[in-house]
């Protein structure tokens, strides 16, 4: 797993940021294993501490178990699955509001551009 920390926020949010968009773009699935700690650490280079906190977050999340002796996967929950996926969307649309509006946008002049932007790609599609 690759990651390009962001230093405004906290690496283990980041971890767990990273895992779930893995989860909704379909590179992990319900029921698959993660890592173990200590592996996951080596691989993205940061202190144990800071994954076993993203790992014990996700499982207060309900986006993980950990079963004894058998490591951490990912919930077989649809629920959770969909829930994530709403959450990045809902959290990428409030982004780009946010930034269109910073650099002046009226909502009109945004929903119109939206509206462009998809009958191009439409086309392209």
């Amino acid at each position: 797993m690759k990651i390009d920390f962001d230093a405004s926020k906290p690496i283990y949010e980041q971890v767990i940021d990273e895992i779930k968009k893995k989860i909704a773009r379909g590179e992990i699935e319900p029921g698959d294993k993660l890592p173990s700690q200590r592996e996951m650490a080596k691989e993205i280079q940061v202190n144990p501490n800071t994954i076993q906190r993203a790992y014990r977050e996700m499982e207060l999340l309900d986006l993980v178990e950990t079963k004894r002796g058998r490591g951490t996967f990912i919930k077989d929950d649809d629920k959770v699955i969909k829930q994530i996926n709403e959450q990045m969307a809902h959290a990428a649309v409030k982004r780009f509001i946010d930034e269109m509006i910073s650099i002046g946008f009226k909502k009109e002049e945004v929903i119109n551009l939206l509206k462009e932007e998809f009958g191009r790609r439409m086309k392209n599609d």
